[in-house]
């Protein structure tokens, strides 16, 4: 990977400490994930997928299936550690953990084209469908965001692994709805922006309305150079603007 292109440099050096501790593989998935840490995944994972399922009120449902989401996005992440540093994942522990996970309802996904476990979104979506304005929106946001974003590009999030399409606009849309919404929210500098990147992809697309990207695009941009001046991520600002059509 080029980390000297600058806004990439960016995105990778402002990445959440666990994000790079897979690149590190300091600590290693089959360390963590012992026998014991599997039956309480998997227990958890089958309590929740059942409230998910079950005629629970909508905010209840909403909860498992955000909490489901976490703890799978916490157990992938160990996984892929493993990935990133040995090719496979180790541990016979850790193998009976993704297999038992599939048998409980709550599959980790498997991105080939990017040679490593997926986020899942499917469940952050889940609980915002079913509790759009709960207590949890704001996390089910920003899930479906990140973990759709960095599932979507290898090494160029200008260059993502399928065309984008108006598919691209719902994910828009929560992206600046999380920014308005959870002002306050400890991920609002990444979220807001990744939202500034697929506005900046939205108008190189050639979707609808490309000229109301572009400029929606620039806006988020300066906003976002203007409310971080300090954050790494600035540095990418300029890249990003040129790369507008």
């Amino acid at each position: 990977m080029d980390v000297s292109i600058p806004w990439l440099r960016a995105v990778l050096g402002a990445l959440p400490a666990a994000c790079l501790a897979l690149c590190s593989g300091v600590v290693r998935a089959h360390d963590l994930i012992t026998a014991e840490a599997a039956d309480r995944y998997v227990a958890q994972a089958r309590a929740w997928v059942a409230v998910a399922a079950a005629k629970e009120p909508p905010a209840a449902r909403a909860d498992a299936s955000v909490s489901l989401a976490r703890m799978l996005d916490e157990i992938r992440d160990l996984l892929n550690r493993d990935i990133a540093t040995h090719g496979r994942v180790q541990g016979l522990p850790s193998h009976l953990l993704i297999e038992r996970l599939k048998e409980a309802g709550s599959p980790l996904g498997w991105a080939e084209r990017l040679g490593r476990y997926g986020a899942p979104v499917q469940w952050y979506r889940t609980g915002l469908d079913l509790d759009p304005r709960g207590r949890r929106a704001g996390e089910a946001l920003f899930g479906w965001l990140s973990g759709s974003f960095y599932d979507g590009f290898r090494d160029d999030p200008l260059k993502p692994l399928a065309p984008d399409t108006a598919g691209l606009l719902p994910l828009i849309e929560a992206g600046e709805r999380y920014a308005r919404e959870f002002p306050r929210d400890a991920n609002l500098e990444e979220g807001r922006f990744i939202t500034a990147i697929l506005r900046v992809r939205a108008a190189r697309a050639g979707l609808p309305e490309r000229k109301v990207h572009g400029a929606r695009a620039r806006e988020l941009l300066r906003d976002f150079q203007r409310d971080y001046p300090d954050s790494l991520r600035s540095a990418a600002v300029p890249v990003l603007l040129d790369a507008l059509p």
